[in-house]
């Protein structure tokens, strides 16, 4: 593969002159007629490791020396085909663009899980995949701050492990406090790379919050952790100064609830509260409302003439019809129309498109700009007809 084909996101440095070939490059910004949407390109995996008996790491590389450029904390989604069908999942870069050379995700096998599963079991050195670019506004460069606090469970770990390698790999004493939430000690995952970030780097403090833990555990001198959920006591104990600080959230649903209850107990300012969350309440909440209508209409068909309007959705020379609440994504998918629809919750920008004439309603406007929102852009998985449309994909 000639991986100067790869518009993943290579925007090298100048290079001085070496004996050695010289690197390829790919240049985020592309001349020509603007895109609608992210190409896919191949990338190939070159190790895998276990973190923790259910977490696996892949790292991958171009096919030729390349620097990727992306912002710490964003994600990148795969394109695989699994049993015969496309399947698209989005998962976090856990590597950081400081260490521009090669790029990881770190996985989580999950009961039932289709993506996640059929990497880990299937994914060896060698093999390649088709990826997006990456993606995603939950980062360092949109979200930036003085003074960080970087809260997570689980997986939701990988986002504030690239943070913190970019901040430690490029800020002289970047002030960060980082409290992980854990089954225990087993279940934390890059354990032994934050402990050296935490011998090696004063202002870099860690915490941990276990849920169960051996009476013998022993940690750096340098790492505090506490036993049980993590609590506004709890958290006050281990980052006293928390008021002062931007806060980086990412976990379980649940967790991330919980979280921002206890820090609304501390009376903190939840203007400096970002969070990354695949599958928010307002999402949840449509796909009921839709779920709802659909049962009601199948139950009485005649329903649907009274209680839906109908709007007519005009791509090209296609035409489909779409009751109100169903997405465009959907119409464009009736009509069998090429689009990529990565995490199908308004997150990844994947379904990008532009309407041209007529009226639409947004739940997210994520990855988008104000200039593209100004042009008429939308995502298609997030966005649902008021009136009659005239689409572009």
């Amino acid at each position: 593969m000639n991986a100067i084909n790869l518009s993943v996101m290579a925007r090298a440095e100048a290079l001085s002159a070496s004996p050695h070939k010289p690197e390829s490059v790919n240049p985020l910004v592309h001349a020509g007629p603007a895109q609608t949407g992210p190409a896919l390109s191949e990338l190939v995996c070159i190790e895998r490791w276990n973190e923790t008996v259910d977490v696996v790491s892949f790292r991958f590389q171009a096919g030729e020396p390349m620097k990727f450029d992306y912002k710490p904390g964003q994600f990148m989604t795969f394109v695989l085909e699994i049993n015969g069908e496309q399947v698209c999942r989005s998962y976090t870069l856990s590597s950081s663009p400081s260490r521009p050379y090669s790029l990881m995700v770190t996985i989580k096998r999950v009961a039932g899980g289709l993506v996640s599963n059929y990497l880990i079991d299937h994914l060896q050195l060698g093999q390649r995949v088709r990826v997006l670019p990456p993606m995603g506004q939950f980062n360092l460069v949109d979200i930036p701050a003085q003074k960080y606090l970087f809260l997570s469970a689980g997986c939701g770990i990988t986002p504030m492990y690239s943070m913190s390698r970019y901040l430690t790999d490029t800020q002289i004493d970047a002030d960060i406090a980082f409290v992980h939430s854990a089954r225990s000690d087993a279940d934390i995952i890059f354990k032994s790379s934050l402990e050296t970030m935490a011998n090696r780097f004063n202002a870099f403090k860690l915490s941990y919050a276990l849920e169960s833990a051996a009476a013998s555990l022993l940690f750096s001198p340098k790492i505090s952790f506490d036993i049980g959920r993590l609590t506004a006591q709890m958290l006050q104990t281990l980052v006293p100064d928390v008021a002062e600080r931007t806060v980086y959230l990412c976990g379980p649903e649940p967790y991330m609830q919980a979280v921002k209850a206890l820090l609304a107990e501390l009376n903190f300012d939840m203007n400096r509260l970002h969070h990354e969350s695949f599958a928010t309440a307002e999402k949840v909440a449509r796909n009921q409302l839709m779920q709802a209508k659909s049962s009601e209409i199948d139950e009485n068909p005649q329903a649907e003439a009274f209680t839906l309007p109908i709007f007519n959705l005009a791509i090209g020379d296609r035409s489909t019809k779409l009751t109100q609440g169903q997405s465009l994504l959907e119409g464009i998918e009736s009509e069998g129309l090429p689009i990529i629809a990565a995490c199908r919750s308004g997150v990844c920008g994947a379904c990008k498109c532009q309407v041209l004439e007529g009226e639409t309603v947004s739940t997210s406007v994520m990855t988008l700009s104000a200039a593209e929102i100004d042009a008429g852009f939308v995502l298609a998985c997030s966005t649902t007809l008021t009136s009659d449309v005239t689409l572009k994909l």
